[in-house]
């Protein structure tokens, strides 16, 4: 087991590793003032492959089962959520444990920001995505319009990744969540991007070892910049390399239809074309995309760009009216450009007319 410190406003550790469930009473106990109930918020689909382990190691004194997924980030399951702390009786004392991936995490975080105007939350992220969406305390709710428009800043009490979670993980899901192991990569490591890329030839057969050693990598560069920026005022906007076009695509294909981090690495595709027009970004783009294509991504989407637009104009970066992108200056060196839609569309056009990815 690993422990890293996350420093913002407050301070909060991040456990790592094999059996760091078995931690989880310990770091409750320790909280003050004493937590004088807890509400489990459990995906469902975690539930069911494990509810065992989280019976065993986790005590609570009610439980709520949100849906898998996506679909636990509505106003409809929020509410629920909400009545199911009320019906607990949660007084400001009280504690919400979040046991899934970042689509619960994101809710039961709102849930505890917003019951009676905060309480304290743990975050038990149980896929690889969630090494990103756990740490850093953004909170959200989806809208139709928009993910992730309805939210706020809360950070967790503490982060327990036990990678007992990632061993029933499907394939699908080990794709989505290691998008973000290479987001990080990308903005912020050129040497970590590498080591990616000579070591990780098959998802389907992750090394154990390094698959801790990113996500423990991720977590840190993920800290780093939150600790400088804990509201994204400036540079914590770098973490959402790939996310202004990848968000679109999410929005338009129905939130769950395509995963977040499948919609994220065709978002990173696009910035990437996108900073080899607007900041000469020198990149080796066929060998990326051929690496990508290897691991199984499937970079495709049938959305009209018209509809894309609509959606990136809502985009919670923009200032203005303007649409902005993070984008690369190289491998490393990300930066904050407004793009006007001419250009969007411009290379909107010319992925579809390759058959890169559209």
């Amino acid at each position: 087991m690993e422990q890293l410190t996350i420093r913002t406003g407050t301070e909060y550790p991040v456990f790592i590793g094999e059996d760091v469930l078995k931690e989880t009473g310990r770091v409750i106990e320790a909280m003050q003032p004493a937590v004088t109930s807890i509400l489990l918020l459990v995906d469902s689909n975690v539930y069911e492959l494990h509810k065992t382990n989280i019976h065993d190691h986790i005590s609570f004194d009610a439980l709520f089962i949100l849906p898998a997924g996506e679909k636990a980030k509505s106003f409809s399951v929020y509410e629920e959520a909400i009545g199911a702390a009320l019906e607990a009786g949660l007084d400001r004392h009280s504690l919400i444990i979040a046991c899934g991936g970042g689509a619960t995490g994101d809710l039961a975080g709102f849930t505890a920001a917003t019951y009676m105007r905060g309480i304290r939350y743990i975050q038990v992220p149980t896929t690889i995505l969630a090494h990103d969406s756990a740490v850093g305390g953004k909170t959200a709710i989806n809208h139709p319009l928009g993910k992730n428009m309805t939210g706020c800043f809360h950070q967790p009490s503490a982060v327990l990744y036990d990678s007992m979670f990632l061993k029933t993980l499907p394939l699908r899901e080990i794709r989505s969540g290691f998008a973000e192991v290479i987001k990080h990569a990308l903005i912020a490591d050129k040497e970590f991007l590498k080591e990616i890329m000579e070591e990780v030839k098959d998802l389907g057969s992750l090394n154990d070892d390094f698959l801790q050693y990113a996500l423990k990598r991720g977590i840190q560069i993920k800290g780093e910049i939150v600790q400088k920026d804990e509201r994204e005022q400036n540079i914590r906007a770098y973490l959402n390399f790939g996310h202004t076009y990848g968000h679109a695509v999410e929005a338009w294909s129905g939130f769950g239809k395509k995963l977040h981090g499948e919609c994220v690495m065709i978002g990173m595709i696009y910035a990437l074309h996108l900073s080899n027009k607007k900041t000469g970004l020198n990149m080796s783009m066929s060998d990326f995309i051929s690496w990508v294509h290897s691991l199984g991504y499937d970079i495709h989407t049938d959305a009209p760009f018209a509809d894309l637009l609509a959606l990136m104009k809502k985009d919670k970066k923009n200032l203005n009216r303007e649409i902005r992108f993070v984008l690369l200056e190289s491998i490393g060196n990300p930066v904050i450009m407004n793009a006007a839609p001419d250009e969007l569309n411009n290379i909107h056009d010319t992925l579809k007319r390759e058959g890169e990815i559209l």
